[in-house]
């Protein structure tokens, strides 16, 4: 037994082992002191390595008589799929190894059976074991397979649509709809692309490169080395290259520049946008898409994120060009109107986009001040498609601007709603006419609002991970980005207000729409917002001196909305959660805004606005006899809104009377729940949507309800006796 535990070595790993298990202990916090939880860790770490050193001890005999080639071949393998693990398949651990002895014992059982038929040994033991072989990799392909599906569709509640209230039945044309105007397309750029001919010998105008040196230092290393040896161009001397769709016709035309996000940057990303630069175009709109792919990731590195200046500054930079041929260029002189630009991106793009806003009006680059800005474009509008809103480090606040964002709820890649932030960030000046607008789609993933970038949004072999059935189709998923993009450059570049109620209210544009569950935010400068939650963390008191009671709740708080992931949505809001017996009347929870002598005069108000979500059930904490949990629904709760004024004169509208109620969208990106929870996050996060009552409404109930002298508005919820739910930005819409 002594010379079990007296070799050098084993003394070594020994004291190795044991010392990290008291350090782990040391920081192993349960309540207990400090020294007390590293003696224990030290004991355990001394029981551990002394009984696995008598185990192998006594097991050696035994291993001895096994064949050193059978150690070698199980070192080997072992070794590398460990080195494939680390370096190439990146699958989850738990997930990979699994796989891994599966493929393993199916092999074996393949290459003994081939061995006992070549040898003519056995040759129903052989044919049995490569049946038994074929069936359990058919077996394992098929169970794998059949993980794939939307689990909760049966939790859906289908909703129905006030078809009247359609804008096609008020003879709105859907904004996809192919315009009247014949469109050209054309490439522009340097003339010597060494990958793409239609950036070589191909184009219709030739552009002069720009310097990026100061913009984008990190251009250095062998991220420098390899991109330069395969685009044949350096830092210092970036193309101009773009994808032109323009209507035919003399202008000038509004002009939107649309760019790709991140992209493996040998898979060019730029064609992808050509189903909406040909739709804007046919309806008197220049279309660019613009080639960023040089500063995409590659094997050689990603500059994750550090290019995100140089991205919006590449779009100011090709503006300058459209300006220079609009004053110049006789074929293009005066084809554009410079004080009529949106801006479209994807992902990264959408990112950079707000970036290149927040640009257009500085002098100079903030994170170098000898890079000298001269832009001032007449930026009117922004849209971020699957944006990021992190890779830069500096978070981007704009001003005065239109704004949409689109997300799917199957987003793999940027899996929660990050163009929500911005939306909440945006500020707008008295009397700026404009708005801003969030559309969530479910079933719509990251790479299908490019047509190139497909349905997987990882690549191989993570996308075998991937559940990509419950996915709309790449046609769908583009005809809800075609439908919303143009409606949007009608509104913001055209000066048509026929589709600001689609932004306001998606059930609006519902026939024009794949058949889904959406989900939208909207905002604009004719709100009065009374309460918003932002303030402080007095639950009582909002801005202006807003007296907030609740009664009768349960749950009664403000607080951050989280992403899935568990960052944050920058956004504040108020979570109510309620359970009440049927029947007990005096019971029903109210949750009531107290309007102080300043602000209770809403005579020239049009709507009631909110905007509201499903909370989570759990908040309860409700204990049910069994093991079943209360489930959060998909539909939402139904509640009253009442308005009185200082006379005690009331009225109450229903919710459902004006809006289809919030739904809770969820959403199953992997084969395997707990890799959902591992690599993504929660099933599900709160999304609002903005809800309306109109004030003719609760006139209706009762006419002799003083507008001009409102003493509170009353959210009380008498429809059902439990649920939890979250507001925010409850208001008023003003009169035009």
């Amino acid at each position: 037994m002594k010379q079990i535990f007296s070799k050098p070595l084993f003394i070594s790993v020994a004291i190795l082992v044991i010392t990290l298990f008291g350090i782990a202990g040391f920081h192993y916090e349960i309540g207990y002191p400090t020294w007390l939880m590293m003696l224990f860790g030290i004991v355990i770490g001394a029981l551990v390595v002394a009984l696995l050193q008598l185990l192998l001890h006594y097991l050696a005999p035994w291993l001895k008589k096994i064949p050193t080639s059978i150690f070698i071949s199980i070192a080997t393998g072992f070794l590398a799929l460990y080195i494939m693990r680390m370096y190439a398949f990146r699958w989850p651990t738990q997930v990979f190894y699994v796989m891994a002895l599966i493929g393993f014992v199916c092999t074996l059982l393949l290459v003994f059976g081939i061995a006992q038929l070549i040898k003519a040994k056995n040759l129903k033991l052989g044919g049995g074991m490569i049946v038994l072989a074929i069936v359990l990799v058919a077996l394992g392909f098929y169970g794998f397979n059949s993980l794939e599906g939307d689990p909760y569709l049966d939790e859906d509640t289908e909703i129905v649509f006030d078809e009247s209230q359609f804008l096609s039945k008020k003879g709105i044309e859907n904004p996809a709809t192919l315009g009247s105007y014949e469109v050209e397309s054309f490439t522009y750029g340097s003339g010597t692309d060494k990958k793409r001919p239609e950036y070589a010998e191909g184009v219709k105008y030739k552009t002069p490169t720009v310097d990026a040196t100061l913009m984008l230092p990190e251009w250095e290393g062998k991220k420098k080395k390899w991109r330069e040896k395969f685009w044949g161009f350096s830092v210092d001397s970036f193309p101009l290259n773009g994808r032109v769709h323009m209507p035919k016709g003399v202008g000038p035309f509004p002009i939107v520049l649309m760019v790709h996000g991140n992209h493996s940057m040998i898979d060019f990303s730029d064609a992808g946008y050509a189903y909406l630069g040909e739709l804007l175009a046919s309806q008197g709109v220049i279309a660019v898409s613009v080639d960023e792919n040089f500063i995409n990731a590659h094997w050689s590195g990603d500059f994750r994120g550090k290019e995100m200046p140089t991205r919006g500054w590449m779009l100011l930079k090709h503006l300058e060009q459209w300006k220079k041929w609009n004053e110049e260029e006789p074929e293009l002189k005066g084809k554009v109107d410079l004080d009529k630009v949106a801006l479209m991106g994807h992902s990264r793009g959408g990112e950079a986009v707000s970036i290149a806003a927040a640009f257009n009006t500085l002098d100079r680059f903030p994170d170098n001040g000898n890079e000298k800005f001269d832009f001032n474009f007449g930026i009117k509008g922004i849209i971020t498609v699957a944006p990021t809103d992190y890779r830069y480090d500096r978070e981007i606040s704009l001003k005065d601007i239109n704004y949409l964002s689109l997300q799917g709820a199957y987003d793999s890649d940027e899996t929660s709603f990050w163009g929500m932030r911005p939306f909440h960030r945006m500020e707008y000046s008295e009397g700026f006419e404009g708005f801003k607008a969030g559309l969530y789609m479910n079933h719509a993933n990251h790479g299908q609002f490019n047509s190139t970038w497909g349905r997987s949004d990882f690549g191989a072999p993570m996308k075998w991970l991937l559940n990509l059935e419950p996915l709309v189709s790449g046609e769908e998923q583009r005809e809800v980005a075609k439908v919303y993009i143009s409606a949007f450059i009608e509104s913001v570049l055209k000066d048509n207000d026929d589709y600001l109620p689609m932004f306001q209210n998606v059930d609006l544009a519902m026939d024009w729409l794949p058949k889904e569950q959406y989900i939208s935010q909207y905002a604009d400068t004719q709100k009065q917002v009374l309460v918003n939650f932002e303030k402080d963390i007095d639950v009582t008191i909002d801005k202006d001196g807003v007296v907030l009671f609740a009664e009768n709740f349960k749950v009664w708080k403000e607080k951050e909305l989280m992403a899935r992931d568990g960052g944050s949505q920058q956004n504040n809001a108020l979570v109510l959660g309620w359970k009440y017996a049927e029947g007990t009347t005096d019971s029903i929870p109210k949750y009531s805004i107290a309007l102080t002598d300043s602000i209770k005069d809403f005579t020239s108000s049009d709507t009631l606005a909110f905007s509201m979500a499903i909370g989570d059930m759990s908040e309860l904490k409700i204990k049910n006899k069994g093991k079943k949990k209360t489930k959060t629904p998909t539909k939402g709760f139904n509640f009253s809104v009442m308005l009185v004024d200082s006379l005690g004169n009331k009225a109450s509208v229903a919710v459902e009377e004006y809006n289809s109620l919030s739904q809770k969208i969820k959403s199953k990106f992997t084969k395997f729940k707990f890799l959902d929870k591992q690599m993504i996050g929660g099933e599900s996060e709160i999304q609002l949507k903005s809800c309306y009552i109109p004030i003719s409404s609760f006139l209706k109930q009762e006419d002799s309800l003083r507008l001009n002298n409102l003493k509170s508005i009353d959210f009380v919820f008498d429809k059902d006796t439990l649920g939890v739910i979250v507001l925010d930005d409850i208001g008023f819409y003003m009169k035009d």
